[in-house]
């Protein structure tokens, strides 16, 4: 079933991890996709897979020039924008917060959170026209917090805080805006953390641990439903912030 038939999603961070699940979900709804990336060669790599029907972009999606000429390409290809997934996110460094340095907390805050104030800036307008969705992609660490990873966590609490205030603010457009909060997804991104943990052996059997369900996923369970948000099944959703996390909000909690 097309759930998103026709509908034109620009998506940040669509060539990996989550990104890339969601990519290939929303064409295989019937969606046309804007997949945008930082690296040459990962979006190069994606349009291989998804087909000419779409769009690629190299982006740096902290930059409000690079967002700016992006979406007037998504306009000029597609002539319209149906929703926005604010994907793109960094996960480093994995430390405490009195460690951290201004240039790590300076990207993670210019990656993972202006990225949404510019992708909302220059799409806001498009989506006003379509009466459009927005999608983020939040995490459970920014409502439970997370050890050793403060800055991050600080970015995804403040993406669950955007979520209500920016579905507040664009109701009156009929602009529905949500967020979906894993708790771990097997993505590259998640390997890096894993690697910069005291002992990485043990931290997959943590991973599967913290999940209620007992494993820990692929980024597909993201993507589905991510899906739905988008789609007109949801259309009376709005200032949600989804737990797609096999219950780990429930109260993480060891196998015995």
């Amino acid at each position: 079933m097309e759930e998103l038939k026709d509908k034109v999603i620009l998506i940040t961070g669509g060539t990996a991890g989550i990104g890339l699940a969601c990519t290939k979900a929303y064409v295989a709804a019937g969606a046309y996709v804007a997949v945008i990336g930082l690296e040459e060669d990962s979006v190069t790599e994606t349009m291989k897979l998804i087909g000419d029907d779409h769009l690629g972009i190299c982006c740096d999606v902290s930059k409000s020039k690079d967002v700016q000429e992006c979406m007037e390409k998504v306009i000029v290809r597609f002539g319209r924008l149906d929703a926005i997934h604010n994907n793109a996110g960094i996960g480093s460094p994995s430390k405490p917060l009195h460690t951290t340095t201004d240039e790590e907390w300076d990207l993670l805050m210019n990656v993972n959170i202006k990225s949404i104030l510019l992708t909302t800036r220059y799409g806001y307008p498009h989506l006003k026209a379509s009466k459009g969705s927005i999608v983020h992609t939040g995490s459970l660490v920014g409502e439970i917090g997370q050890e050793n990873h403060a800055a991050y966590s600080a970015t995804k609490g403040a993406v669950s805080a955007l979520t209500k205030s920016m579905a507040l603010d664009y109701a009156k457009d009929s602009i529905r805006v949500n967020a979906v909060l894993p708790a771990a997804v097997m993505t590259p991104m998640l390997n890096t953390w894993a690697n910069e943990q005291a002992e990485p052996d043990k931290v997959f059997d943590f991973l599967k641990d913290i999940h209620a369900l007992g494993y820990c996923p692929q980024g597909d369970v993201i993507a589905d439903a991510c899906v739905f948000l988008l789609s007109d099944k949801a259309r009376f959703i709005t200032g949600v912030n989804l737990p797609v996390s096999g219950g780990a909000e429930l109260g993480y909690r060891k196998n015995v």
